[in-house]
């Protein structure tokens, strides 16, 4: 490790030199740029200390008498910025927004998540004047599939005289990345650290029925460090048949085998809330003495003081005599169906060492400053809600960059644990990488494309359109792929050549013509992609698009058809009369078993249409001469592979196609739907669309119509945020949909539902993917809460996932404040609901 010996000349020389420690060189580099004006990208492993480059950062800006900004992806991480910058600077110095909470906003130092800092952009809010410095922590995060969008609008829109921090985990294209930040906001600097200040070290850790159950610790790695340990691959080889011989350690036997090594405390990821309050139980139960009585003492006071704003009967619904129980035998689980005071009470206790161990979603570990001895990772799979995907390098990186803590441990320990569904090999392969490239989700919504026309001209929308990083990487990849599709088309071309045959038209073989008809069928099925349309039958009627197909000789094939019709076929049992009639392009990614997905997928098939497309029979009942030829079955599959590459080429033209039009192309044509629905004229904002520019919502052209329907019209409080709750609410696999509250939220409900299926139709006819639908699963809790209902009311004495509750009610809260900001003739009412709604463990949830 390099450790800097700061000059006097230095920027934040005299930050660094009333520090206890001396910083590392990455630290004062990065500091040095961002003094000499430039905007700094730093990506160092968790735990390196990016953060004090953001600290010694912002105490320069105070010095030249600016703001600054420090940006979170999420509420927790703010709020934890907010408590430690306060105790350096001084509650009056220091600001906290998170968009359901304003604490002193107009303080020089302000903590904020970073769709607050988008939304003042986007309204050139006058917070902006005087800013010195943007810290966008945890950047990486811009690949989120949801969120990630507001921190490249961010990067984009902010005024370019102010400079930007941005602090990354380890990423594989940091250079790629700041490349693109530097073609956005002129000079920006890289600052790479690759060391951890304290070595990690993976453990792979099974039990053995062979040696009496016994509990084994491997390397991961060879003595090299470099490939999978050679001990474990011989293993493994050993571990096949119908009786496997080894298993995974249950979590007691985990924690006991990591005590007996001195590992602990330690964090314990589960991918599953259910799971880590599980293992917090069993663990707790499990008599292992982690806590002497002082400690016990100890940690009731501090688990009374952080509760102290929670009523008793509120206690007993969120299962706080568990809780405590289990916090003073030293455990704690940490998710987000957890209140807030019991996810930072369980973070406090851990970082002073009172609780020793934590099971944790990995939500955990986002930013959070909890550092571990060691970190366990029971799976290295997560499901999806579609599947299970294994983990990506840069996502282990993540997790198990809480091993190790700075100061007290040699090393850090991360443990895997035995998956017999994950290869050996695998898992090496994943801890080596380290990382992966960072992408862009960035994708033009309503909101963003009225509040282009609202600031800019057409011509710098689109080049700011065309600012994304997204579309840079693209353009970067722009010569590669015209390159590819030339070796495409080029064996395409010898294929074709290579195919033909003196026996006869081995196209119409191949196309399912006069052959055998199961083996034709077969080869038919596996030529088949999601998204062909096929006909069953000559009836036009009996048109199906293909969502999934199988594998093996006979793979089974999920279709539906106009109605949403769901039909699950073997390629054996495909009609004879099956003709192919076109293709689709299906949302990525397919999610061929979900009812929401199937329905969208209907709807493009009713919008389809075939044009003077012939329709191209799979078979034929000719006996043909062609099947006398003996390189038929070599030809054949040479065809398929044909297909596929032709395929391939189809994809290239098509990526080739988005890089030329990009995010242009998508903004004119939500642009183009705005117009026809009243929200622009030409290049300027009706009185609807200025309304939409402050409607910060997923789903903020319904909601927008939605009101201006009248939908959220005269309703009492309880029934404005049981109706709202529909645009707020997203469910889990978990949640049972309840009841409507009432006659008339029902009705509001179905005719939302009714509105929201027709501008996904409009949507779908200028090919842009619609959003999800209008949930109301919250909606009969949203409403009795309004009520005045108490928790006890909802949930009885079954504990619940109360940190769901709270979250859903802080978001209601926070639409609610956009729309009494933005419809005046709502804000009586909302005004009123949000009162009702604002109290108890909800106004808790938003409190420091």
């Amino acid at each position: 490790m390099n450790r800097a010996d700061p000059s006097a000349e230095q920027p934040g020389a005299e930050y660094f030199s009333n520090l206890p420690f001396r910083p590392d060189r990455f630290q004062t580099d990065a500091v040095a740029a961002f003094g000499e004006g430039a905007s700094v990208v730093v990506t160092a492993p968790t735990g390196a200390g990016k953060t004090l480059v953001a600290e010694a950062a912002v105490n320069l800006v105070q010095k030249r008498g600016l703001r600054s900004f420090y940006t979170t992806p999420i509420k927790a991480l703010s709020n934890q910025k907010f408590s430690d910058f306060r105790d350096e600077y001084g509650a009056d110095q220091v600001g906290l927004l998170t968009g359901d909470n304003v604490i002193n906003g107009g303080a020089p130092i302000v903590v904020m998540t970073t769709e607050v800092l988008r939304n003042m952009i986007y309204a050139d809010s006058s917070a902006l004047e005087g800013l010195g410095v943007v810290i966008l922590d945890e950047v990486h995060y811009l690949q989120d599939r949801q969120r990630g969008s507001v921190w490249e609008e961010v990067i984009i829109h902010l005024p370019h005289e102010v400079p930007i921090i941005a602090l990354s985990a380890t990423v594989a294209n940091a250079a790629e990345f700041t490349d693109w930040i530097a073609s956005r906001r002129g000079d920006t600097r890289l600052i790479i650290e690759e060391h951890r200040p304290v070595p990690l070290t993976s453990q792979y850790m099974l039990k053995d029925r062979n040696r009496e159950g016994a509990i084994e610790l491997f390397p991961v790695f060879d003595r090299r460090g470099v490939k999978p340990n050679p001990d474990v691959l011989r293993l493994m080889k050993k571990n096949r048949g119908r009786h496997r011989r080894f298993s995974a350690p249950r979590r007691l036997e985990v924690i006991r085998e990591l005590a007996r090594h001195e590992l602990i405390p330690l964090i314990y990821f589960i991918f599953s809330r259910k799971g880590c309050d599980q293992g917090a139980d069993l663990v707790a139960e499990g008599g292992l003495g982690l806590t002497t009585s002082d400690e016990r003492s100890e940690i009731r006071a501090v688990a009374e003081a952080r509760t102290a704003h929670l009523t008793p009967d509120d206690l007993t619904v969120l299962g706080y005599a568990r809780w405590l129980a289990n916090l003073e035998k030293g455990v704690a689980a940490h998710h987000a169906g957890l209140v807030p005071a019991f996810k930072e009470t369980a973070e406090e206790l851990f970082r002073s060492g009172l609780v020793k161990v934590v099971f944790a979603t990995e939500t955990l570990a986002l930013g959070i400053n909890m550092p571990a001895r060691s970190v366990v990772l029971e799976r290295l799979s997560k499901f999806t809600g579609e599947g299970h995907d294994l983990l990506r390098p840069g996502d282990y990186t993540q997790l198990t960059g809480r091993a190790g803590r700075r100061g007290i441990d040699d090393a850090g320990t991360a443990v895997v644990l035995y998956d017999y569904q994950v290869p050996f090999d695998r898992v090496a392969a994943i801890a080596a990488a380290g990382s992966h490239p960072l992408a862009s989700s960035f994708q033009p919504t309503y909101n963003m494309a009225v509040n282009l026309v609202a600031n800019y001209d057409r011509k710098t929308a689109e080049k700011l359109l065309r600012a994304s990083f997204s579309q840079f990487r693209a353009e970067r990849r722009s010569a590669q792929l015209a390159a590819r599709a030339d070796v495409l088309r080029s064996q395409i071309a010898e294929l074709r050549q290579s195919v033909e045959s003196s026996y006869g038209d081995i196209w119409e073989v191949a196309a399912g013509g006069q052959a055998d008809t199961r083996s034709l069928l077969r080869d038919f099925a596996q030529s088949t992609e999601p998204g062909d349309i096929f006909e069953f039958s000559p009836d036009p009627e009996d048109r199906w698009i293909l969502l999934a197909r199988g594998y093996g000789a006979n793979p089974r094939l999920v279709f539906v058809d106009s109605r949403g019709t769901v039909r699950r076929i073997s390629a054996d049992e495909i009609p004879a009369a099956v003709s192919r009639l076109g293709g689709l392009a299906l949302p990525d990614p397919v999610k061929s078993r979900e009812t929401r997905y199937q329905r969208h997928a209907a709807r493009l098939l009713r919008a389809f249409e075939p044009g003077d497309a012939v329709p191209t029979p799979a078979l034929e009942t000719e006996v043909s001469p062609i099947l006398s030829d003996p390189d038929l079955k070599r030809k054949l599959a040479d065809i398929k592979r044909l297909r596929r590459l032709e395929k391939d080429l189809g994809k290239l033209d098509r990526r080739k196609s988005k890089v030329e039009s990009g995010l242009v192309a998508a903004f004119e044509m939500r642009l183009s739907l705005l117009e026809d629905r009243g929200y622009t004229s030409g290049w300027s904002l009706t009185p609807q669309g200025e309304r939409l520019r402050f409607l910060y919502n997923e789903l903020d052209l319904v909601l927008a119509e939605c009101v201006d329907a009248g939908l959220l019209s005269d309703l009492d409080p309880a029934e404005v945020a049981a109706v709202a709750s529909m645009f707020t609410y997203e469910p889990r696999s978990a949640d049972v949909l309840g009841d409507w509250p009432s006659a008339r939220v029902a009705e509001r409900g179905t005719a939302i539902w009714e509105l929201s299926d027709e501008v996904a139709e409009t949507e779908e006819k200028r090919r842009i993917e619609p959003v999800r639908t209008p949930d109301p699963g919250f909606s009969a809790v949203a409403f009795d809460w309004t009520e005045g209902a108490s928790l006890e009311d909802l949930f009885g004495d079954d504990e619940v996932a109360a940190g769901d509750f709270v979250r859903n009610m802080r978001q209601l809260l926070d639409l609610l404040r956009q729309l009494r900001d933005t419809y005046p003739d709502l804000a009586d009412s909302i005004r009123r609901a949000i009162k009702q709604i604002d109290r108890g463990v909800v106004a808790a949830g938003g409190q420091r």
